[in-house]
């Protein structure tokens, strides 16, 4: 079984990730791939140096990622170009180490894709989960995580799919407001029913 594993930013689907990870099944992570695709050296870091600027690049050559974020997050359009440039390289990467993955006959394979639903990955995987809180809880999280202002944290929160729709999307829900225990609980029982 492939699952397809999202949320909305700072919702907790890290946590749900490590918790597989942590029972011994393959996740295939984007947020890793599409950092790896952009090392320096690496083509997808000279498309994105090519279309946004030098200025993206930090002294010892690797994206600046704090700046090159606040860029996308405050321009829809730019956060497009940034998606064309760097998503058919992060797709075929992705779609490489999931066909690994099959061959080696794994029961379960994760895919954790925080973009699932926007990036058209819904005939990849053949159920989707979808880790939700409150949008209040969900805002302080990313606040303190990524230490942004209440503005910086909500350009990001809506540069998403709404959480409530990809909610209506899914075939699992994970309701992660309580503690990683219960998180856990939830997740543990959806695998004994499922495999």
């Amino acid at each position: 079984m492939i699952l397809g594993l999202t949320g909305g930013i700072a919702t907790g689907k890290s946590l749900v990730s490590d918790y597989f990870k942590s029972q011994g099944y393959p996740v295939i992570d984007a947020d890793q791939v599409a950092r790896q695709v952009v090392e320096a050296g690496s083509l997808g870091l000279s498309r994105v140096v090519n279309h946004f600027g030098s200025h993206m690049l930090l002294e010892n050559g690797e994206l600046d990622r704090k700046k090159l974020g606040q860029l996308i997050f405050s321009d829809s359009e730019k956060r497009e170009d940034l998606n064309r440039i760097l998503h058919p390289l992060i797709r075929a990467e992705i779609l490489k180490r999931l066909e690994q993955l099959k061959k080696q006959g794994c029961d379960l394979i994760v895919l954790d894709l925080p973009l699932l639903f926007e990036s058209d990955y819904e005939d990849q995987v053949d159920q989707i989960m979808v880790v939700h809180i409150e949008q209040d809880l969900q805002l302080k999280r990313l606040m303190k995580r990524n230490e942004l202002s209440q503005k910086e944290a909500l350009q990001r929160i809506h540069s998403q799919m709404p959480l409530e729709e990809k909610m209506t999307r899914a075939h699992i829900l994970v309701d992660n407001s309580g503690t990683k225990e219960e998180t856990y609980q939830q997740v543990a029982a959806w695998l004994e029913k499922s495999l």
